[in-house]
């Protein structure tokens, strides 16, 4: 049996394949400390998997996936050095196979999403953190094993904090980034709240963005700016990698309209023309869900059952 576990900052999730191929999330639980989370998870498992072995697919933040461990990962306090793979294996008896979430949701977009039937491309999560999955030549790229930490790029040599980086990639268009910025934004401006908040402190991407599509003009003139930044990224990695598509998750997804019209300006700046007339730039097509997709494609991709429909 196929199964996929999703380990975020705020929930995990376990999904697995129905009798059709399609991938269906079994459970859903708010995520604790390591201890607490695995029981919760094996029990889930035990109850899908009963006594058949399985081929488990974990995605999850940090950097340690290599060595099977989840550690490292910002948004999961308390996970450090945690050994999954090992603990699932011994468990169930099966195989289990850990990868960093960015490069399983680049997995899940190329086997089920805006991927399909491509050889070269990238997906940035755009999420809390700004990190990628990179396919290349029609297959997962990992270089030593972190290959894909697109946030810690720095794009100008102040800005908002990112990656623990003023001025990175990450924070200057993240979601997390993008909250930091409008927050600085209204700070300078003396306001005490804004962007439908009362507190400055508060204010998130997700408010800047329900602010600009009510016709808020400083909302949309910081989405505006986080685009240009956004544009100038991309047109680093068109250029080095030749890709034929970009796939964009969660602030993209939601704020496309007043991100794209600045993307678009900087990429028709910074990249040359041939490569970035070869290279489409594509919302997520799996929206939330890309991380139930992105478990199972670890699961299947990792174990040779699946390879990319028409690659």
């Amino acid at each position: 049996m196929t199964i996929g576990i999703d380990i975020g900052g705020t929930k995990t999730a376990v999904a697995g394949l129905d009798p059709e191929g399609r991938v269906v999330e079994r459970a859903r639980f708010a995520t604790t400390g390591p201890a607490a989370t695995l029981a919760q998870l094996a029990e889930i498992v035990a109850g899908l998997a009963g006594a058949e072995a399985s081929v488990i697919g974990i995605s999850a933040g940090g950097l340690g996936v290599a060595q099977g461990l989840i550690t490292g990962a910002p948004n999961l306090p308390g996970w450090d050095d945690v050994p999954v793979v090992d603990y699932f294996q011994k468990r169930f008896g099966g195989r289990a196979y850990l990868m960093n979430d960015a490069k399983a949701c680049a997995l899940a977009e190329w086997l089920y999403g805006a991927g399909r039937g491509c050889r070269h491309l990238a997906f940035l999560t755009a999420g809390t953190g700004m990190g990628a999955g990179l396919i290349l030549d029609g297959r997962l790229y990992l270089g030593t094993g972190n290959a894909g930490e697109v946030g810690h790029m720095r794009l100008a040599p102040t800005g908002p904090l990112g990656y623990g980086k003023a001025g990175s990639f990450e924070g200057f268009c993240s979601g997390g980034g993008i909250g930091r910025w409008a927050q600085d934004y209204l700070r300078e401006q003396g306001r005490s709240g804004g962007f439908g908040r009362e507190r400055t402190a508060d204010v998130t991407a997700r408010d800047v963005g329900e602010a600009a599509a009510a016709g808020d003009p400083l909302a949309r003139e910081l989405l505006g700016r986080a685009g240009e930044r956004l544009g100038e990224a991309l047109a680093i990695l068109i250029d080095l990698l030749g890709l034929e598509r970009i796939i964009l998750g969660s602030v993209y997804v939601r704020s496309q309209p007043w991100l794209e019209p600045g993307m678009r300006r900087a990429l028709a700046r910074e990249t040359l023309p041939g490569p970035l007339a070869l290279c489409q730039i594509l919302p997520s097509a799996l929206g939330e869900a890309v991380g139930n997709f992105g478990a199972v494609a670890v699961a299947e991709y990792c174990s040779g059952e699946r390879t990319a429909r028409g690659a």
